[in-house]
């Protein structure tokens, strides 16, 4: 298994909270749809294996138009081995998904959609510097589903001055909804962003931990009780929806990542384009791809096969640790998780390591206890 990940770095205005690549000049759109086709095309060498899910990231993919979303996968599926039922997801804003944008997208190929609501509130949506309103999200998603069984919607917990009882509402509105899948990340206040800039000067509060874990554990028992799995720390997904792509980070498969900023794993080796639209764009447009890379040492590989692991509902296989990094990390994983295991925050089952019920908002926290450090 294998994917493609394409990086659109477009957005119509800045979120509060958001530190990824993007750019808000919406003009350079057709060139850089022409610098990602030459990436694919240039970089088609690299995948030696099908390709089973080609993920449309951002930014805001939905912002593309159907040609030119047409024109990209017709040139992934030119220039590599795509799976017949590979999984095709575009990220998208509410505020783009007309009824007739949802009917075309439906004939493209891309077969899930994730819907980025984050919160069915006013206020939330107006602190986060979102573009679309309540309104629009619960239309957005009720449209959807007349075309796309695949669908997943993000909420963000832990935002200053929600209650329990409105995430609560929030957790509510998006099961009324009836879609397969969910993903729900803690708001995190990242350097250099206009969240760190608000709280700091004091006009929003600050984030407060201890109400995110409550967050956390609510979202765990409502979505458990009406069916959904939590296979990977952050996403929730009835039986027969998880995302493949998610579950191809999490498990180590190596992917293609197009576009300005993109990272790429695989062999051993990770690696990052440059984060510039139009250096980006110049680079390409002369066959040349702006990047950096790095090699993984046993080390690296080892503390990201722990954490990427960890974070899943399989765990981290302890026949596997020895197999790929020998006895020394074998022993070391053993001794470190000594004391989350008579604590029962792990728990050794058939041979893997996971986090337990109780103790799975401590998730990062366990796995940086487990990494190799010199």
């Amino acid at each position: 298994m294998a994917g493609i990940y394409l990086h659109i770095p477009f957005c119509k205005q800045a979120c509060h909270y958001c530190d990824f690549h993007f750019s808000t000049v919406l003009k350079r759109q057709p060139q850089m749809v022409e610098a990602l086709k030459k990436e694919l095309i240039l970089r088609k060498a690299e995948l030696n294996q099908k390709v089973k899910t080609i993920y449309f990231g951002g930014g805001t993919p939905s912002l593309l138009s159907i040609t030119q979303l047409n024109e990209l996968l017709s040139c992934i599926k030119n220039n590599y081995p795509v799976d017949e039922k590979a999984e095709i997801t575009l990220e998208a804003n509410p505020d783009d998904l007309s009824r007739e944008k949802l009917e075309a997208l439906s004939k493209t190929g891309i077969n899930r959609l994730s819907i980025g609501v984050q919160s069915f509130f006013e206020s939330d949506l107006q602190l986060m510097n979102r573009a679309h309103n309540a309104q629009e999200a619960q239309q957005a998603i009720v449209w959807a589903k007349d075309y796309f069984e695949n669908l997943s919607l993000d909420l963000i917990y832990g935002i200053p001055k929600m209650s329990l009882q409105r995430w609560e509402e929030n957790i509510d509105r998006a099961l009324l909804l009836d879609i397969p899948h969910i993903s729900s990340y803690a708001l995190t206040v990242e350097p250099k962003t206009a969240l760190e800039n608000f709280i700091k000067t004091g006009k929003i509060p600050p984030v407060d931990d201890t109400l995110a874990k409550a967050h956390f554990e609510l979202l765990l028992s409502k979505l458990k009780a009406q069916g959904f799995v939590n296979y990977e720390f952050s996403n929730f997904g009835k039986p027969g929806f998880f995302s493949q792509n998610n579950m191809g980070y999490w498990l180590g498969k190596p992917y293609l990542g197009i576009g300005p900023g993109a990272h790429s794993y695989g062999n051993g080796q990770r690696s990052w384009n440059l984060a510039h639209n139009i250096k980006y764009i110049r680079a390409l447009l002369q066959d040349t791809r702006p990047f950096e890379y790095e090699e993984l040492t046993s080390k690296d590989a080892y503390n990201e096969f722990v954490m990427t692991r960890l974070r899943t509902m399989w765990g981290i296989p302890l026949k596997e640790v020895q197999q790929r990094f020998g006895s020394l990390f074998s022993q070391y994983l053993q001794a470190q998780a000594s004391e989350h295991l008579a604590a029962s925050r792990l728990i050794l089952r058939d041979e893997h390591l996971i986090i337990g019920s109780t103790a799975k908002f401590l998730t990062d926290g366990i796995a940086a206890d487990l990494f190799w450090v010199d």
